[in-house]
Order: C-alpha cells, then sequence, then structure tokens
C-alpha cells in the first residue's frame, strides 16, 4: 500500500513535469499508473482531480501571459462537449475505455510525425478544437494533447501556450468533477488519492516551468511521444 502511494507521488509528479514543460502528455502518462492500482473508474475521477491542482498551477505561473481570446472560443464548445462525454462516460465499461484510450495516444503521435501541412483555423477555429477536446476529456479523463495541438497552431510563445491550455483544460475539470460528484464517482477515497496527486503535480509543474526555460523543447517533446506510445500499449494489452 504504501509502495502505491509512492509511485503514485512520483508519477504525478514526473507527469505535471512533462506537462508544464511541454503542454500536455502528463495526464495520459499517469493514466494508465493509476489504472493499475485502483482501476479505470476510480483512476478517472482522481485524475480529474488532480488536475485542477496541475492546471491550476500552471496558470498561476503563467497567469500575465494568457491569451483570453482563443480561449473564449475554445472553451465555448469544449464545456457543454465535456458534459456529455462525462455522461458517456458513466454507462461505459473500462475495457473499452482503455482501450480507446491506448488507440488514441498511438494515433496522436503518429499524426505528429507524419510529414504532412499543418492545418491553421485561427482563433475561431478553436470551436472546433474545443469541442473535439472537451468531449474526449469527459470521455476518456483527459484528451490534453489533442486540445494542444490546436493552441500550438495559434505561434503563441512558450509560456502564453502552456498557460492559456492550461487555464482551458481548468475549466473542463471543474466541469467534469461536478458531473462525475452527481454520480457518486467521487467518494471520500478518490478525494484523497485526488489531492494526493495534486500535491505532487503542483510540484512538477514549477519544475516543468524551470525547464522550459532552460531545456530544448524539443528534443522533450520526444521524449514525451515514446512516453504516450508505451502507455497506449500498455493500455491496450492490460484492457480487462
Amino acid at each position: 500500500m504504501v509502495n502505491d502511494w509512492i509511485i503514485i507521488f512520483a508519477i504525478s509528479y514526473l507527469a505535471a513535469t512533462v506537462s508544464g514543460a511541454a503542454g500536455f502528455g502528463g495526464a495520459l502518462l499517469l493514466l494508465p499508473v493509476l489504472t493499475n492500482i485502483v482501476g479505470i473508474k476510480a483512476a478517472v475521477p482522481i485524475l480529474t482531480i488532480g488536475q485542477l491542482f496541475g492546471n491550476g498551477s500552471r496558470v498561476w505561473f503563467g497567469r500575465h501571459e494568457l491569451k483570453w481570446r482563443p480561449i473564449f472560443y475554445f472553451l465555448l464548445t469544449a464545456v457543454p462537449l465535456s458534459i456529455l462525454g462525462s455522461y458517456l462516460f458513466t454507462d461505459i465499461d473500462s475495457r473499452t475505455i482503455k482501450m480507446g484510450i491506448g488507440i488514441f495516444l498511438i494515433l496522436l503521435v503518429i499524426y505528429r510525425r507524419m510529414n504532412i501541412p499543418k492545418i491553421k483555423l485561427g482563433e475561431k477555429g478553436m470551436c472546433i478544437g474545443g469541442g473535439l477536446t472537451g468531449f474526449l476529456s469527459g470521455l476518456a479523463g483527459s484528451a490534453g494533447p489533442l486540445g494542444a495541438a490546436f493552441f500550438l497552431g495559434l505561434d503563441l510563445t512558450a509560456s502564453a501556450y502552456i498557460a492559456s491550455e492550461a487555464f482551458t483544460a481548468l475549466v473542463m475539470h471543474l466541469t467534469k468533477t461536478m458531473v462525475y460528484n452527481k454520480y457518486s464517482l467521487i467518494g471520500l477515497n478518490e478525494l484523497y488519492y485526488g489531492l494526493f496527486v495534486g500535491l505532487a503535480m503542483i510540484l512538477g509543474s514549477w519544475t516543468g516551468k524551470q525547464i522550459i526555460e532552460k531545456l530544448s523543447r524539443k528534443k522533450f517533446l520526444i521524449l514525451v511521444e515514446i512516453l504516450l506510445v508505451l502507455s497506449g500499449f500498455q493500455l491496450i494489452f492490460t484492457a480487462k
């Protein structure tokens, strides 16, 4: 039991460091670990609570560089569709969720590696990104890489991109928390785990900020992609 708590804290810290430096990937790195320890039905609400602290700290660290127009367009569709996804999550079996997340992770990395022109939709196009990200986030617990991809297309500075994406994620996680609580998916056990994860994520977000200011972001993203692929295959082959 003690070993589980140590593992959760360490991976939560690493996950938040990844998100703090790259803008995405942390939640999807942590979800397989939580799933193996507490099960998918508890893992997603716990991750959601933890992400409140992780994203909240990233917003605070970059609060002076938030870009409000793309944030508004993104949340315009992300919030209602994250609610829809959260309702559907309550009725989907754990095997389907785990395999779906795993396939999503692998396809995401393949897409990033493909040598094709990047689609630029502009600020209003963030409505599309918000809808897709919100729905998948509510359904699977996290879709950070998808939302991050839309914010990356705006050519923001690293700090503005990370803080703005984190703000939208924070709002969606707050929305999902209310839905999960309505369906009694968040009990005292999930709350304790979530707060513990959140503490580690605050520390990790601070570390991520230090990294992005000193380390090559390109090299760090390569590491994130490797971790996402490994997590994806783990979810697919361990689905029960």
